[in-house]
């Protein structure tokens, strides 16, 4: 008998056929490539395991060459990509452990489980680093609201995200929701979680050291979310519903038990390293933690707590179940350890040990079942730079060429209460914002912003991407998804320190798509480089397809930001009568892929807005400097819908009215209105301050104008009839209750 055999005869698994390597996800050579490195047939569980280390989920073999284009490193980063989360620095040894990751896959076939875990999974990747989880973010894209689907979906990974956060504790303080036929087919839902932690107290995932205790804490192993991973680096297609066991199961009250068991462990000198068990399970956390620190990895499943009798190796290497940790202990403390954990009501088991052969060996009832080189496992799949066409930006629109309306009040009503500016109060009510009680701008502005206890600092965060913008232009829509959370910080008085991203897309064999993905790079890259507000973490999300039909390229950006006193923050609800309301920034009347145009015509053509990076520099810097100086009472900046929607958002946040004065230049009404020019900004500010905050720009080679002045309970533009704020109000909170109960359909 041979010793490939003498793996496998514990349990009946399957004979290796094409079929059974192609249902594993292995594509072109890549079986030949992994016979090579063992130099004979795999056996069953250890075709399990390179499939998904291998997987696109894991291994990012399809985007690996570009991300490394990305900048990384900066003044304040502590921890770049690399490991579970990014840290930057906040002083007087604080730092933000963040990072933002997708669960499309899952969520389309199971929402509210799909959303949930997604939210538990990024959780665990932040407490994993030794910080406190203080607010969740989240970035969704659903399809058509007329598709029959939609509603179902919504509610489902509305529901989930909230039911897991605000079972948690941790408030979930902003994010945003879009509606698109492009996504009617996949919907994504990327979820962010920042935490707080000492400098000095940072936990890395290196299993450094030969003859330590492998330690499983945390939930038991079920049969759920096997080949997780797999599923979620491939297309979907008419029969996508069958794979709903490939979706994880959380249970929050178990998570919030594990996050306290492990910060009290991380409190002591037990621990030298810590990886979360995410995607490919037991598989992907014990390999990198050996791989990171140079050592083999003996298992021995029998230890490993399960909640199905009867599981195989393959069943327990592949399990995606929720809710678990591995850790590497120091000699003599397994006793501690396991008493925290006991206490907090979890699972705690030494199920191997780390060795000096740098091979993974996989034991089960005394069979070996798997016996793998950790280097190969953990470093060698494939790396493809892919064919690839750039996308060739669609020309620039001209004003005039898209219709104006009879009247801009009438259009700004219809346009807000509508799918896509209409108020997503329905879906952040479902979170629990304030719990912790350390919120201080809730969901519905510009950025949320936390405080850090016993400290004037606070966070400020934000999410964004304009999905209709990458889709003309990949490298200016990123670039702009890029800004638009640089700006977001700013309007609240944030120096933005850095961000992680969510690179959603189709599927990269397709030479369009790669192109897709290149240009986003390279526009994120740009304006990284430009505005030193590097990459510290992220995640790649492709093939989101059915039946060869992609999502549009979706780049989201979360960016993080610090406020040095908290007391000097700014929001966008007009607070006072007698204000004047003042615009920085370029008017160009850019209608292009603009909501007015597609609220006009129903399509998105032509350029997206152009981003000049120099510019946004400058008006950001002194937005900072006037939100400090107490010079502002209320910030926004100008993004979907334009202008008159930015000011309308901002009187309504206020239930305060403006009087718009007119514009005297050469655009075209709607074109001024509605344009969205970008690195804009609508401050208010006494009549006084107002002149100097205008002569401030002038002088700084800005363009400023003064648009309006606020008082009464309406908004009034000259040549149109005053739109109370009370009409007003009722559209736009009404669109989304009313579809969701099914009192409409778009």
């Amino acid at each position: 008998m041979s010793r490939t055999e003498s793996r496998t005869d514990a349990t009946s698994y399957p004979k290796i056929t094409p079929e059974v390597i192609a249902s594993h996800g292995f594509k072109g050579d890549e079986y030949d490539r992994l016979l090579g490195i063992l130099g004979r047939d795999p056996t069953f569980l250890e075709l399990g395991i390179f499939s998904v280390m291998w997987s696109e989920h894991c291994s990012y073999k399809s985007s690996r060459y570009w991300l490394r284009q990305l900048p990384t490193s900066g003044p304040k980063v502590i921890q770049g990509p690399g490991e579970n989360a990014g840290v930057v620095d906040l002083g007087d040894g604080d730092c933000a452990v963040f990072k933002m990751e997708s669960h499309n896959h899952p969520s389309f076939i199971e929402p509210y489980q799909g959303a949930a875990t997604g939210v538990g999974g990024i959780m665990r990747d932040v407490f994993t680093m030794g910080a406190r989880p203080i607010a969740n973010l989240n970035a969704l894209r659903f399809g058509d609201p007329a598709h029959p689907k939609t509603r179902h979906l919504v509610s489902g990974v509305v529901a989930g995200i909230g039911g897991y956060g605000n079972c948690v504790g941790v408030p979930t303080v902003g994010g945003e929701t879009n509606f698109d036929p492009g996504y009617n087919g996949n919907i994504l839902v990327n979820a962010m979680c920042i935490g707080l932690a000492r400098s000095d107290k940072i936990f890395y995932s290196a299993a450094k050291g030969v003859g330590l205790s492998v330690v499983y804490v945390g939930s038991k192993t079920g049969r759920d979310g096997i080949h997780g991973a797999t599923m979620a680096s491939a297309e979907f297609d008419d029969k996508s519903a069958e794979k709903r066991p490939t979706v994880q199961v959380g249970d929050p009250f178990t998570e919030k038990l594990l996050i306290e068991a492990c910060l009290e462990l991380m409190a002591s000198d037990a621990i030298i390293a810590i990886q979360d068990m995410g995607a490919a399970g037991l598989t992907s956390s014990t390999s990198e933690m050996a791989d990171k620190g140079g050592v083999g990895i003996e298992l021995d499943l029998d230890h490993v707590p399960q909640r199905e009798p009867n599981m195989t190796a393959y069943e327990m290497m592949l399990s995606e179940s929720q809710e678990r940790m591995l850790m590497i202990l120091k000699p003599g403390s397994e006793g501690a350890g396991e008493a925290v954990f006991r206490k907090w009501g979890l699972d705690f088991a030494i199920i191997g040990k780390t060795t000096d052969t740098g091979r993974m060996i996989v034991k089960h009832k005394g069979h070996v079942e798997a016996d793998l080189p950790v280097d190969k496992l953990a470093n060698s799949a494939p790396l493809y730079e892919r064919p690839w066409v750039p996308t060739v930006p669609p020309k620039t629109i001209l004003a005039e060429w898209v219709p104006a309306l009879s009247t801009l009040t009438g259009t700004l009503e219809a346009m807000m209460s509508g799918p896509h500016l209409a108020s997503r109060r329905w879906i952040w009510e479902q979170y629990d914002h304030m719990v912790m009680g350390h919120t201080l701008v809730r969901p519905g502005g510009d950025a949320a912003v936390v405080r850090l206890p016993g400290t004037k600092k606070a966070i400020a965060a934000s999410c964004d991407v304009t999905p209709r913008y990458c889709l003309a232009d990949p490298v200016m829509g990123t670039k702009q998804a890029v800004v638009e959370t640089w700006r977001n910080l700013t309007a609240v008085g944030a120096d933005p320190i850095a961000i992680t991203d969510n690179m959603n897309f189709g599927n990269p064999e397709r030479p369009e798509i790669m192109g897709q993905f290149v240009g986003s790079v390279e526009g994120m890259g740009e304006a990284c480089r430009a505005l030193g507000y590097p990459v510290v973490s992220g995640n790649v999300s492709l093939y989101n397809e059915t039946n060869g039909k992609g999502i549009p390229p979706t780049p989201a950006i979360g960016g993080v930001g610090l406020i040095p006193d908290w007391s000097k923050t700014a929001d966008i609800k007009l607070k006072h009568d007698g204000h004047l309301l003042i615009l920085i920034g370029r008017e160009e009347g850019h209608l292009g892929q603009s909501l007015y145009q597609l609220h006009v015509t129903g399509k998105s053509e032509g350029a997206p807005p152009p981003v000049d990076l120099e510019d946004e520099i400058k008006a950001g810097n002194l937005v900072r400097a006037l939100i400090r100086e107490e010079k502002v009472s209320a910030v926004h900046d100008v993004s979907d819908g334009g202008l008159l929607v930015a000011v309308a958002e901002m009187a309504l946040a206020g239930n305060r009215g403006v009087e718009l004065f007119p514009y005297e230049g050469k655009l075209p009404a709607h074109a001024v209105w509605f344009g969205e020019d970008q690195g804009r900004y609508v401050l208010a500010a006494g009549p006084s301050t107002g002149e100097e905050i205008a002569e401030r720009a002038r002088l700084l080679g800005l363009a400023v104008r003064i648009i309006g002045r606020t008082g009464g309970d309406a908004i009034q533009l000259k040549g149109e009839g005053a739109l109370p704020l009370t009409q007003l109000r009722k559209g736009h909170a009404a669109w989304l209750p009313e579809y969701m109960s099914g009192k409409r359909n778009s």
